[in-house]
């Protein structure tokens, strides 16, 4: 095994400062649309923690950051999310599958990290630091070999990527240049009928901000109920709505049975939070949903949305990547069907364009008048700026 491939080091760190690297919702004490607007969501029937999503704790967690060196000191870097539990299970874990390893037995070391885990992971916290170790492996191997990681996963398929905004403005997004727009959903079952003609009504302004025929799309964040979701779909039919995403937890497989029998030809898509390969088979299998969403940096990481796309191609069915930053790019950009990939808008208040990751990194590519051309450097092209976020675990 040559000295470049040979896994010298793991480290493992959470990230002390807000509203930096893979943790979407951790904003500390700044407004943000994404925690602090009424959105519906699974904690909206408690009328407490309805008003925003902050209120029920969705950024506790926080970044981690993880670095793999190998012997001839190059560095592998990626960011993600699960906050200390995430980088416990690392050190303490996971490590042991990486130290003297090959860096280049990628599936080995996802597949024991995986199965060493299986009586307390599966899903959730536990696959969130998978996929982090997962990303600076790809990220190390990319240095390594001085390419990109989009090369080591089947090269380009396309010079540009086009993208979708995420964003609180309908028509500010279709303004700033993107494909279309995805708004979130206000208002959930618990506000009964008053909220299907609210939720409308919220949906027909976004619908007159951007016009006829901009793909409008809606994001329902796993809160609706099955007849819910059916009688808003039935409500807003004449929006051209173009999907409806998370309607129902992606584990509610025969919820999705009926809502696809009921509104066969609308589009609905989930995915986000659903975790390895073994959980979106039944989705992929039984044709349940029109587009899957993985989190690259929840799912288990590069290796295995790579799988989940081998498994969903068979069938056509796009897989495109919830938020995921640079990482979804360079997924998008090494596959023949998803034809866009989507850009969650992180500033404050959603109308400008800034780095997901914030500026823990250099090199973070972000999209103009909604393109984006990836760069030829290295790995997942971005290096570390600030370590002085960086904050060890407690002994």
């Amino acid at each position: 095994m040559s000295r470049a491939f040979r896994i010298k080091d793991i480290r493992v760190w959470t990230v002390s400062k807000s509203s930096k690297g893979g943790d979407y919702f951790n904003q500390g004490e700044q407004k943000h649309w994404l925690v602090d607007s009424l959105i519906s969501n699974p904690m909206s029937s408690y009328p407490a923690y309805r008003e925003k999503r902050s209120s029920w704790g969705i950024g506790v967690l926080g970044s981690i950051l993880v670095e793999i060196e190998s012997e001839d000191g190059t560095v592998g870097v990626a960011t993600g999310t699960g906050g200390v539990p995430a980088a416990w299970l690392i050190a303490n874990h996971f490590s042991r599958f990486l130290g003297d390893q090959d860096a280049r037995n990628v599936n080995m070391i996802w597949d024991q990290m995986y199965r060493a885990s299986l009586p307390y992971g599966r899903k959730g916290i536990t696959v969130m630091a998978i996929s982090a170790v997962d990303l600076a492996l790809w990220d190390l191997l990319g240095k390594i070999r001085e390419e990109p990681v989009y090369h080591l996963i089947g090269g380009l398929t396309r010079d540009e990527i086009s993208f979708y905004c995420t964003g609180p403005q309908a028509g500010a997004i279709k303004e700033m240049g993107f494909w279309g727009a995805k708004v979130p959903l206000p208002h959930g079952p618990s506000e009964r009928e008053e909220g299907i003609e609210k939720n409308v009504a919220f949906l027909r302004a976004h619908r007159e901000k951007v016009g006829p025929g901009y793909p409008l799309m809606v994001d329902c964040y796993m809160s609706l109920t099955v007849s819910y979701a059916i009688a808003l779909a039935d409500a807003c039919k004449g929006l051209d709505i173009y999907w409806w995403e998370e309607v129902l937890s992606p584990e509610d497989l025969d919820g999705y049975r009926q809502i696809r029998q009921a509104h066969p030809t609308l589009k609905w898509t989930t995915g986000e939070h659903e975790y390895t390969r073994y959980s979106f088979r039944p989705l992929i299998e039984e044709r349940l949903v029109d587009v899957l969403q993985p989190d690259v940096m929840w799912v288990g990481g590069m290796t295995e949305i790579l799988r989940i796309a081998a498994h969903a191609s068979t069938l056509d069915i796009p897989v495109i990547p919830h938020g995921s930053g640079p990482y979804s790019y360079h997924f998008i950009a090494s596959q023949t069907s998803p034809p866009l990939c989507e850009y969650v808008a992180s500033s404050a208040d959603g109308l400008s364009i800034t780095p997901v990751f914030g500026d823990l990194f250099e090199g973070e590519g972000v999209p103009e008048n909604g393109r984006l051309k990836l760069s030829s450097a290295p790995g997942f092209g971005m290096n570390l700026t600030d370590r002085s976020v960086l904050k060890a675990l407690p002994e």
